[in-house]
């Protein structure tokens, strides 16, 4: 068998050559539409929001201008009495959320036997609260210390001190005693009682 090629010109298989490279070419042709496609998409797109961007920064210098002639016609004195009339009718909406019935609830539980309230008097303090000042009246300085200590303990008066004792013709001890009445912060146990 003869292995040496004896033709003047050489047959060579290139098919294969040209499929592959034929195959590459169409491969190239396809990146570089897909390339362009995505080029003219992302350049209208940037277009598209470069002029959005614009519409919204003469949108904002608008609205900035109108915000300051709005504060220029803005009058300082109708601000400070209107101010004043939001502070007076939050004081009368605090008045009105103020438990009566709630806060006697508590004087009974606490209240010693020998001690009887006189009066209590509700101020809305906007830095404390409601201070109350309750006059009591016992057979002694112990009882009106017995009575703070119980209001104490509840939780619901903060700080209760017996400002002024005196004694009465009958010598019972008449005293003034001042707490915050917080009653949001009693204990949940207590308010499950009633």
């Amino acid at each position: 068998m003869i292995r040496t090629n004896l033709s003047t010109r050489p047959f060579y298989n290139e098919r294969i050559v040209r499929l592959v490279l034929a195959a590459l070419a169409l491969l190239v042709v396809a990146a570089t539409v897909f390339n362009v496609t995505r080029v003219i998409q992302l350049s209208r797109s940037d277009t598209r929001l470069a002029t959005q961007a614009s519409r919204d920064e003469a949108r904002a210098a608008e609205l900035r201008q109108d915000a300051s002639k709005l504060r220029a016609t803005v009058d300082p004195k109708q601000i400070e009495f209107a101010s004043d009339r939001a502070r007076k009718a939050n004081d009368l909406i605090d008045r009105r959320t103020f438990s009566w019935t709630e806060l006697f609830n508590r004087f009974e539980t606490t209240l010693p036997d020998e001690v009887r309230i006189t009066s209590v008097r509700p101020k809305v303090d906007t830095k404390n609260g409601t201070v109350l000042a309750i006059t009591v009246i016992a057979k002694g300085v112990d009882e009106v210390n017995q009575f703070v200590e119980s209001l104490e303990g509840t939780g619901a008066f903060l700080r209760p001190l017996a400002k002024e004792t005196r004694f009465n013709d009958q010598g019972q001890a008449e005293s003034v005693v001042e707490a915050t009445y917080v009653p949001a912060a009693a204990p949940k146990e207590d308010k499950a009682e009633r």
